[in-house]
């Protein structure tokens, strides 16, 4: 890497071992410097193995905090996307105060010959974390932020390391107004439809003979949140996913399941209530009632944290601004 003084305007050129590792670092399109070049005011050309930028002096330190922490991230095993760029820029600019590299080196889970499972915002980074020091973390956003899959994700860490010993997941069953009886099967089989998005996250994340195992031997239950009254879970992760669907009385029922050495993650869209017209949503009031209370984190998730294909950021945008 070096520098040349060019009158006012200074160049620094920044060279890399091979173009494809420049090109990972640009998100595999060279379009991506455009943004670097109209948030931190400076010229780019790239070609080869190496990009050169000209600009003031304290814009080019910024250009080389943007790529000595999209080199650092890569180094470690990121895939730079998009996303990941523009954050690097924006950290650079002044606008973040978590670059892509810390991201980088978060990982979760990670069973034989799977990816391990990463926060790919900072939100993500922050939601990770609160659940690390807290004993009840509300997930709070629209679809495809990550809440449900992260929450799984560190479950299925602090099972593996003997943390806790068994992990609960618990959804309401709105749609069957919980009158599961009536469906056929035993208890697994009535609730899967309800619960699939859970089960599939298991199955993302294990191999499928471990994640069957822990099905099998109770170690990862999956129930309905009617089966959770008169039960105290004690060394166990609890994951209650569409806690919007919940009642105040069923919310203040699972919140109150909780024994010794365990955490609760709560995750739900305020967005999407499919309760009964009149019917208060249970997360509604727990959101306002222990915001600020001792081992309670709420963390809220914005449609800049959707990590699911790019239209569904703009799908939920065009809704926010249609509903507003």
């Amino acid at each position: 890497m070096n520098e040349e003084a060019e009158g006012e305007m200074k160049e620094l050129k920044l060279e890399y071992e091979t173009p494809q590792f420049l090109h990972s670092l640009l998100a595999e399109d060279d379009r991506n410097l455009a943004y670097l070049e109209e948030r931190i005011g400076v010229k780019s050309v790239t070609r080869d193995g190496w990009v050169s930028f000209s600009g003031p002096q304290e814009a080019l330190g910024k250009a080389r905090e943007v790529f000595d922490d999209l080199e650092a991230a890569r180094r470690a095993g990121r895939r730079i996307e998009a996303r990941d760029f523009r954050l690097a820029v924006e950290v650079a600019a002044g606008l973040g105060g978590v670059g892509v590299s810390q991201l980088a080196h978060v990982r979760l889970v990670g069973s034989r010959g799977r990816k391990p499972v990463v926060p790919r915002t900072p939100n993500q980074l922050a939601y990770v974390r609160a659940i690390e020091h807290h004993d009840v973390v509300f997930g709070l956003g629209p679809a495809g932020t990550g809440k449900t899959y992260l929450a799984m994700a560190m479950a299925l860490t602090m099972l593996k390391r003997a943390s806790i010993q068994r992990v609960v997941l618990t959804r309401p069953a709105v749609e069957a107004g919980e009158a599961l009886g009536f469906l056929p099967g035993d208890l697994r089989e009535k609730v899967a439809p309800y619960l699939r998005p859970l089960y599939d996250a298991i199955h993302d994340m294990l191999d499928p003979e471990e994640a069957q195992r822990y099905l099998d031997e109770g170690t990862i239950e999956i129930a309905p949140l009617a089966f959770m009254r008169g039960r105290t879970l004690a060394r166990s992760f609890v994951i209650l996913d569409e806690a919007q669907n919940t009642t105040r009385e069923q919310m203040f029922m699972a919140l109150t399941r909780l024994g010794e050495d365990s955490r609760m993650v709560i995750t739900g869209d305020g967005s999407q209530v499919d309760l009964k017209p009149g019917v208060r949503s249970g997360l509604a009031e727990a959101e306002h009632a222990l915001t600020g209370i001792e081992g309670v984190a709420v963390l809220r998730f914005d449609r800049d944290d959707i990590v699911r294909h790019p239209v569904v950021g703009r799908i939920v945008a065009a809704y926010e601004r249609h509903r507003a």
